[in-house]
C-alpha cells in the first residue's frame, strides 16, 4: 500500500481508480480483491472519503493499492460547492477528478480506469483495452443498456459511469476538463434540465467528443440489475460477464443486507449474488482480524417503509439477506 506520489509499479501495470467512504469499505476490498485476482497487473487507487476509511486502508497494508487523501485532491472550486452538495451529489461531483489525480501522482500511468465502488470483478477487463486500442480512441464508456421495462435513458443517461477509461492524452484530458466543469456547475441526485448527476453529461460525448470517445460493444459483459433478465432472454444460456455492477446493495446493523431494489432479480442469476456476498464475508473477516470496525445504519422500521418493502417483496423487486456470520 502506498501513496507515494512516483511510487514503483511495473511500466506494463494496468491502472484503476475509485472512491468511497468507510461504510462502503467491505465492497471496496471485494471489488480490489476480485480485480487483482482476474487482473493481476491492475493497481487500484481509491480516493478516500473520510479519515476513517483512509486509517482503515492504511492499517490493511493491501499491495498494489494506493491511497489519495480527500484533503490532497479538493481544489478550491470543489470546497466552493461543497457545501451546497449532499453527500452522493459531492461524490458524484468528484468523479471526473480522480482520474487526473492518478495523473498527478504517477508520471508514469499512460491510462486510468475509473471504477464504481460496488462493482465486483467475475474475469478480466483487458477486453475492453483491446477494444478502445483497436479502434484507436482515447476514452471509452460503457452503456447502461437497460432492459426495456427498466429504461431510464431520459432520465439517468445511456451510460453509466461505472466502468470509464481514460487515456493520458491531450484531447482525453480535454473531455476530463469539459465534465469536471459540467459537475460544478451541476450535479444533482435529482433530474433537472436534461442532467443528472455526473453521468448524464454523458449522453453528449458521442456527438461532442466523437474522435476520442469509444462506446464498448460488449454490453453483455457489463452486468448490472437493470439488465440481468435481459441479458438472460437474449443470451438463452448462463451469463458470461467481465462485471456484476450490486447496484443498490446496502449493509445495515445486525447483519443485515439489501441485495437490491427496484428490479427483478430472475433465479437464474442470483448465484451472482451468492458469490458477491461469500466475498462480503472474506472482507469482513479481513477487517475483523484487523480490529477494524465499521458502524452501518438502522434498518427503517417505520410503518411507511415496511409498506413499501411490503409490496417490493410482493411484486419481487426488492430482496434482503441476513449475514448471520457478520459481526455488526
Amino acid at each position: 500500500m502506498s501513496d507515494d506520489a512516483q511510487h514503483s509499479s511495473t511500466v506494463d501495470a494496468e491502472h484503476f481508480v475509485t472512491l468511497f467512504d468507510l461504510q462502503f469499505l467491505s465492497l471496496g476490498i471485494s471489488l480490489y480483491r476480485s480485480l487483482l485476482k482476474h487482473y493481476p497487473v491492475a493497481e487500484l487507487w481509491v480516493v478516500c472519503l473520510d479519515e476513517k476509511v483512509e486509517f482503515a486502508l492504511r492499517k490493511l497494508r493491501l499491495p498494489k493499492l494506493h491511497l489519495i487523501p480527500l484533503k490532497t485532491i479538493e481544489s478550491a472550486e470543489l470546497l466552493e460547492v461543497k457545501p451546497t452538495r449532499s453527500r452522493a451529489e459531492y461524490c458524484w461531483t468528484l468523479t471526473p477528478f480522480t482520474v487526473e489525480a492518478v495523473f498527478s501522482r504517477n508520471d508514469f500511468v499512460r491510462r486510468v480506469t475509473y471504477l464504481d465502488a460496488d462493482l465486483y470483478f467475475l474475469d478480466s477487463p483487458a477486453s475492453f483495452f483491446v477494444e478502445l486500442e483497436t479502434h484507436k480512441k482515447q476514452i471509452l464508456i460503457s452503456e447502461h443498456a437497460y432492459a426495456p421495462e427498466y429504461d431510464q435513458t431520459e432520465t439517468s443517461g445511456r451510460f453509466c459511469v461505472q466502468f470509464l477509461t481514460f487515456s493520458r492524452d491531450p484531447a482525453a484530458l480535454e473531455v476530463a476538463h469539459w465534465w469536471q466543469a459540467r459537475c460544478l456547475e451541476c450535479c444533482s441526485e435529482v433530474p433537472v434540465d436534461g442532467k443528472f448527476g455526473d453521468q448524464k453529461y454523458l449522453d453528449d460525448w458521442p456527438t461532442l467528443f466523437g474522435d476520442v470517445v469509444h462506446v464498448a460493444q460488449k454490453t453483455e459483459k457489463t452486468i448490472a440489475p437493470w439488465n440481468v433478465g435481459h441479458q438472460l432472454e437474449k443470451r438463452n444460456g448462463p451469463l458470461d460477464p467481465v462485471f456484476y455492477h450490486f447496484h443498490g446493495l446496502r449493509l445495515y446493523q445486525g447483519g443485515y443486507c439489501r441485495l437490491y431494489s427496484g428490479y427483478q432479480i430472475p433465479n437464474e442469476a442470483l448465484y451472482l449474488y451468492d458469490i458477491y456476498l461469500a466475498s462480503l464475508t472474506e472482507s469482513f473477516q479481513l477487517l475483523s482480524g484487523q480490529g477494524i470496525q465499521v458502524s452501518y445504519p438502522k434498518r427503517n422500521r417505520s410503518p411507511k417503509e415496511l409498506a413499501r418493502l411490503f409490496k417490493r417483496k410482493w411484486y419481487k423487486t426488492e430482496a434482503w439477506r441476513h449475514l448471520e456470520t457478520a459481526s455488526f
